[in-house]
């Protein structure tokens, strides 16, 4: 694939989504894409995606306006060649103050990139729709700053930043996930949640978990009942946008 050197917002694609939601949602880059361009306002520069798996080599950096990391079933912790390479690149990116946004895997690997610590969350699953509350550090931060105090969001996680890397500071938490977002530098994101997932996509990943749901005495139909839509968190995408094409 020819690498554009025209700044271009590029989605890093770490994974696939459920077979039975690509069939019908499209998969994790074609929900960013949309949620980059939420309410018709459309991103100013063009998007394109990179498949982390497979991509080389990566764009020059005079290509890059900003990145999204998108999710992943894998786990960072396995240290994937693939999501190593990702990782070198996701630090020279944050190095030069491109602006960056992990989601949930992407998250993870931006942590980890950086030097952060990844392991799996001791209190296990979160999945659902939970509450997430901003923390004291989110106040004048270019990306959260005005989104509402405490929102709902999408989430589906096992691992976790259990260490922010060295300057990073925590935006966002709730009981389970001390780390549900962060900083670090001037124009480098990670949020544990899944601004790009709508309700529906939501209540399929509940369904999928089901019965290991079950095993572990947690009520799947109770989790789906309270599933709802999340403006505010889905609300980041499109915020991302623009901040991104305010550089440019």
């Amino acid at each position: 694939m020819p690498l554009s050197p025209t700044p271009t917002l590029w989605i890093l694609k770490t994974g696939d989504a459920l077979p039975s939601l690509r069939a019908v949602h499209g998969d994790f880059e074609d929900w960013i894409a949309r949620g980059l361009a939420q309410n018709g306002n459309l991103p100013a520069l063009p998007v394109q995606t990179l498949d982390a798996r497979t991509t080389t080599p990566w764009p020059a950096m005079e290509g890059i306006a900003g990145v999204v990391v998108t999710g992943s079933p894998a786990m960072v912790t396995d240290r994937e060649p693939w999501s190593e390479r990702a990782a070198e690149w996701l630090a020279t990116v944050v190095a030069a103050q491109v602006p960056v946004l992990g989601l949930c895997y992407g998250h993870q690997l931006l942590a980890h990139a950086l030097g952060g610590e990844v392991a799996r969350h001791p209190g296990g699953l979160e999945i659902g729709t939970v509450a997430i509350r901003q923390l004291p550090a989110a106040e004048g931060d270019a990306l959260f700053d005005d989104l509402a105090t405490e929102f709902v969001a999408q989430v589906v996680h096992e691992q976790s930043v259990r260490r922010l890397p060295p300057g990073a500071v925590a935006l966002a938490a709730n009981a389970h996930e001390a780390h549900h977002a962060f900083r670090v530098g001037p124009s480098a994101w990670g949020v544990q949640f899944h601004p790009e997932f709508s309700d529906g996509v939501m209540r399929e990943y509940v369904q999928c978990f089901a019965p290991s749901l079950r095993r572990t005495g947690v009520d799947a139909g109770a989790l789906q009942q309270r599933v709802q839509a999340t403006p505010h968190a889905a609300s980041l995408l499109s915020r991302f946008a623009q901040l991104v094409g305010a550089r440019h």
